[in-house]
């Protein structure tokens, strides 16, 4: 693959620095890279609503950072539901250390998420499978989920597998009370402490940003899920 167009470089260069990102020049290429190849691709099949450079800066990456600041050195990091590969490829670019899986069930895009990990040279792993049959196999230190499901959905979904890892990093919009509020209202929010550890608000937004940590405090057996699914 051929490297960047300084032009490319420049403009990624100048709406880091418009959003105020701390990312260090020497990760720039590479997410140049990752935004080629993710809009040709994106062309056959949808991945992303975020198909410039500003929207990639002020939202993918925006979120990307915050997370980055959140998982500790060396960790396992599963990207649930992961689409276009957000956040876990650019997490995997901004930091070498962490262990990304991207967890995809749609096969067309995983196999899509597979030829990008591969043209990029990143040591990321691709699985073609709901996140919640992984986690019945596989530990992982964090769970990253964003623009996947309400958060009574993700509570559910991953209750019996809480087990399998450590936490749950959640993205959410404004509207992540109300869906909090719903899941209690579901008894969904009994085995769970939830806390904001993070908030800001995106360029040319009216609201904020949050990063929500989930932890199970106990675990949740089957006859449980069972009980709350009705």
């Amino acid at each position: 693959m051929l490297p960047p167009t300084e032009e490319a470089i420049a403009e990624l260069t100048a709406e880091i620095k418009k959003c105020h990102l701390n990312i260090d020049d020497a990760y720039v290429s590479q997410l140049c890279d990752y935004c080629r190849v993710l809009w040709k691709w994106n062309a056959k099949i949808n991945l992303t609503r975020h198909t410039s450079t500003e929207a990639f800066a002020g939202r993918d990456l925006l979120d990307t950072t915050r997370l980055r600041e959140l998982i500790p050195e060396h960790s396992s990091v599963l990207d649930v539901g992961s689409g276009g590969g957000v956040p876990g490829i650019p997490l995997s670019i901004l930091r070498p250390d962490l262990s990304v899986t991207l967890a995809e069930s749609v096969g067309k895009k995983a196999k899509t998420l597979r030829t990008i990990v591969k043209s990029l040279n990143l040591p990321i792993e691709v699985v073609p499978k709901r996140a919640e049959v992984l986690l019945k196999t596989t530990q992982f230190d964090f769970l990253t989920v964003r623009a996947v499901a309400g958060l009574r959905k993700i509570l559910f979904w991953f209750q019996q597998q809480s087990g399998q890892f450590e936490q749950m990093l959640l993205i959410k919009g404004p509207n992540w009370t109300k869906e909090r509020d719903q899941a209690a209202e579901e008894g969904l929010m009994e085995a769970v402490s939830l806390e904001v550890l993070d908030r800001y608000r995106p360029p040319a937004h009216d609201s904020d940003s949050v990063v929500l940590g989930v932890k199970w405090n106990k675990p949740v057996s089957a006859a449980d899920g069972e009980e709350t699914a009705s």
